[in-house]
């Protein structure tokens, strides 16, 4: 296990992304050689309307390398690009053959991780201005307001009561999910890439009329088989993970781990589960960090270690680069110590 830089995503809304020249240098000053790098929005880190072509790919990882550095994972695609696979859409079939053609050039490119998620209304706060120590900015989540938005018809983080029209149920979600899993699993082992799926964050029943399915230890186990593969693998959100009601954080990371289904781990705290919990510094917050980090040693994570959601602080910028320093401080010193202790 190793320290990676998170770069190119907005730390509050999450929204926006981009990589700047500064950005690199910043990452590359605190002596890190692997960047996760993510694109939730068109255009905020590789151009493309429905798939990314090779040579735009192969020029985002010249442009890291000249700073010492690689891309260990390319952290989703922008939601547009593969909607209608999650929700069995009309353009799904097209869809997936461009999701397809994005994956290969992403392994062509040689970057051995792609990450991605199964939230078709992404991520979803009820407060992203909550005020923690010293009045540093973080996000919060309540689920009593999104149900009580829901029954009362009314808007909750921007999003609308039914964000894709209907419900999509338990069951469609399953099976959209199983119909994908069983296609682009056999790919990404032809083209030696891994791929790992992010929980739904706020791990929750439903959001917009939309079925969370990966929000419980279970459905993870669930996941891995559908189609037994060291490429069909896991995008360990630390948070998230300790975000799910009633489960223990040590027991999943033991249980992946010693899988090898962990492909990289989003190092990161919170103040509880759900149904209600706000991010935290990272030394601040309900998991035992040191603990986890421990285990992470322990299984042989081979994968690396990044900051993913950190507060803003006093005179920091919109990517919060000031609250990613002290958490990737703060991850590098851990791992150091947890090595020098075993």
């Amino acid at each position: 296990m190793r320290p990676a830089f998170n770069l190119a995503i907005n730390a509050i809304d999450y929204n926006t992304s981009g990589l700047e020249k500064s950005d690199l240098e910043f990452a590359e000053q605190f002596g890190v050689k692997d960047l996760i790098l993510s694109s939730y929005d068109k255009g905020g880190l590789l151009p493309g309307e429905s798939k990314w072509e090779l040579k735009d790919i192969e020029n985002l990882r010249k442009k890291v390398e000249k700073h010492g550095m690689k891309i260990f994972c390319i952290e989703n695609v922008p939601n547009h690009f593969y909607e209608d696979i999650m929700l069995n859409g009309p353009a799904r079939d097209k869809q997936i053959e461009n999701m397809i053609y994005t994956i290969r050039n992403i392994a062509k490119a040689g970057i051995p991780v792609f990450g991605y998620h199964w939230m078709p209304n992404i991520v979803w706060r009820t407060n992203r201005n909550k005020l923690i120590r010293g009045k540093a900015v973080v996000t919060e989540f309540d689920y009593s307001i999104v149900e009580e938005g829901f029954q009362n018809n009314k808007n909750v983080d921007g999003r609308q009561p039914l964000t894709h029209g209907r419900i999509y149920t338990e069951e469609e979600m399953w099976e959209n999910l199983e119909y994908w899993i069983k296609i682009i699993t056999p790919v990404a082992e032809e083209e030696g890439i891994k791929l790992g799926i992010h929980p739904c964050d706020p791990p929750v029943p439903m959001l917009g009329g939309i079925a969370q399915i990966f929000r419980s230890f279970e459905s993870y186990k669930r996941l891995i088989n559908i189609y037994p593969s060291d490429h069909n693998a896991i995008e360990f959100c630390q948070g998230t993970f300790s975000e799910m009601q009633d489960e223990d954080i040590y027991e999943m990371i033991r249980y992946f781990g010693n899988r090898n289904k962990i492909l990289y781990v989003h190092f990161r705290n919170v103040s509880g589960q759900v149904p209600k919990f706000h991010e935290e510094f990272i030394n601040n917050g309900y998991v035992d960090m040191y603990k986890a980090m421990e285990l992470y040693h322990e299984i042989g994570l081979k994968g690396v270690i990044t900051d993913d959601h950190v507060p803003m602080v006093a005179g920091d910028t919109p990517f919060c680069h000031r609250g990613r320093a002290f958490a990737n401080g703060y991850i590098q010193a851990t791992i150091e110590a947890v090595k020098r202790n075993h």
